[in-house]
């Protein structure tokens, strides 16, 4: 490597605040994944929500392939206006008309045109010499100019191609016209010290390379797509080419949310950025999954369920003292609501007592302890352990909730003509109050009913209802979740009567209630 070469690089990677442009082909490679083919309104949402994350281009699809190809990228051209649509093409004229012809009324059109440059492909697949090659790819960019300006031309393999062949076919494209150069690894051959490499040689042996943009399409055989992709960003890449979920052919391509986040996060090393509305990012990510079929793995990096989950007892103490020392990333920065800690074998005390009072309970230092080891016991069995489950061992530890109110009978009538009613009497210290309400059914009268007694208005988010045992007289459990002053607590009621069953669970939830106010009334109370 000479002194040349070496200032040059050293000159790129020196650059600060770079914008890195964000090319998506979810629509193009990402649906070559098998399984994972989308029709025109699938494709359309994807496309759209494409345009909510702020994407620079959109590869939209493959127009020669097939009919609906072709629709598809027409479709989108027609309604995504503020984004540059992109169709693919081989250096074919047939494949040209076609990308031109569906990208006619685009706004912002783009042709990318591609052909193999690798010895491999040069001998087993076109079987021309490179001389052939070179012929061909600059009158594929020239016969694409006759219908856009922007032209993006990919040297196929890339990555296996010999790096002098490389420096003069990326020279003849743009000199042919391409404002884009991409230098894809297409099968995930690369390694990254040596892809950066590749891309630094080029900017430095290329004469005309400051007439274009470098970008790079990285494949994910070795697991190392996203990996080499910012390799480039570093030697001095200016696009990367990307997926949702990093879908497409075999193992797939670099994923575009750890592109995202790598470049945000690390700033201080790469000194670019992209213009993505990164919130939109794990919405994207489960449409993109709803929609392919296709599940992100639990510990997918960024999007994946343990993204923001932890369980270590080291890592939530860290967490709930101070969240930058387990996450360096917010969640919220990718549009998850919050980060997650998930209590199992590896739970500390710390997380478990921070669970216990965020369920409502206010537990001393004693009865946490008492707690714990049968939570700890219980983990030891349970792969995951539920919030119902520490309601359990907490109830049972307590003895149940203090009943505050008693429940001591409850009568409704409900149907189809009727308007439901519902009776209640509720018993506070050896004193009887009787109260009654109507609804929307037999349940919300008797939850009305309750309310005006305690003079607790609860918000129910959840009910749930289940038989326990088999036959007519099974015994019903139900299962509430309620909020009350931004605070969360569940509650569950028993009996043979579901309505019965239904009173007796809102009642747990407002002696819960009580019982970690101590008794206190509440600002919502009747005196």
């Amino acid at each position: 490597m000479d002194l040349t070469f070496d200032l040059f690089t050293m000159e790129r990677i020196m650059e600060t605040n770079r914008n890195i442009l964000i090319f998506d082909t979810t629509l193009r490679d990402g649906e070559q994944s098998p399984g994972c083919s989308m029709n025109l309104k699938e494709k359309l949402e994807v496309a759209r929500m494409l345009r909510a994350l702020k994407v620079d281009i959109i590869e939209a699809g493959f127009p020669i392939a097939s009919p609906g190809d072709f629709e598809a990228v027409a479709a989108v051209a027609e309604e995504i206006r503020d984004i540059r649509i992109a169709g693919l093409a081989r250096s074919m004229e047939k494949d040209i008309d076609a990308a031109g012809k569906a990208l006619a009324k685009a706004a912002k059109p783009r042709i990318h045109v591609f052909c193999a440059t690798s010895a491999i492909h040069r001998q087993y697949k076109l079987k021309r010499a490179k001389e052939e090659i070179v012929k061909m790819s600059v009158d594929g960019v020239k016969h694409a100019r006759r219908y856009v300006q922007d032209v993006e031309f990919s040297c196929e393999d890339a990555a296996r191609t010999e790096w002098d062949f490389l420096v003069e076919m990326v020279t003849a494209v743009i000199e042919a016209g391409a404002s884009t150069v991409n230098i894809p690894d297409t099968v995930g051959y690369a390694i990254p010290a040596q892809y950066g490499e590749l891309i630094a040689h080029l900017l430095a042996k290329v004469p005309n390379i400051g007439q274009t943009v470098i970008s790079v399409h990285c494949h994910n055989d070795l697991g190392m797509a996203v990996a080499n992709s910012l390799s480039a960003v570093k030697a001095g890449a200016g696009q990367v080419e990307c997926t949702i979920n990093g879908i497409g052919e075999r193992a797939g391509n670099a994923a575009m949310e750890e592109i995202v986040m790598a470049l945000r996060t690390r700033r201080d090393y790469f000194g670019a950025d992209t213009g993505i509305d990164a919130t939109k990012i794990y919405p994207a990510s489960r449409l993109v999954s709803s929609i392919t079929g296709l599940h992100v793995q639990r510990n997918k990096a960024v999007v994946g369920e343990n993204a923001f989950a932890h369980e270590a007892g080291i890592h939530q103490h860290g967490m709930l003292s101070n969240r930058e020392t387990y996450e360096i990333m917010r969640p919220a920065d990718i549009g998850v609501p919050a980060s997650r800690l998930v209590l199992g074998k590896h739970s500390g005390r710390h997380a478990f007592k921070e669970r216990a009072e965020a369920l409502g309970f206010s537990l001393s230092e004693e009865q946490i302890n008492a707690v714990f080891e049968k939570f700890k016991a219980l983990a030891d069995k349970k792969k995951d352990v539920y919030d119902e489950d520490i309601e359990a061992l907490i109830d049972e530890q307590m003895g149940g909730p203090s009943e505050v109110w008693v429940l001591k009978a409850v009568q409704s009538t409900a149907g189809s003509s009727a308007i439901p009613t519902a009776t209640v009497t509720l018993e506070r210290e050896g004193q009887s109050v009787t109260d009654a309400a109507t609804g929307d059914g037999p349940v919300d009268a008797i939850y009305e009913a309750i309310s005006r007694i305690t003079g607790l208005r609860l918000n129910l988010v959840d009910y749930k209802l289940r038989a326990l045992t088999g036959g007519k007289e099974a015994q019903g459990e139900v299962t509430i979740e309620v909020q009350q002053e931004g605070r969360t607590f569940r509650a569950r009621g028993l009996s043979t009567d579901i309505v019965e069953a239904s009173a007796r669970a809102y009642l747990a939830a407002v002696n819960r209630i009580l019982t970690a106010t101590n008794g206190r009334k509440t600002e919502t109370e009747q005196p």
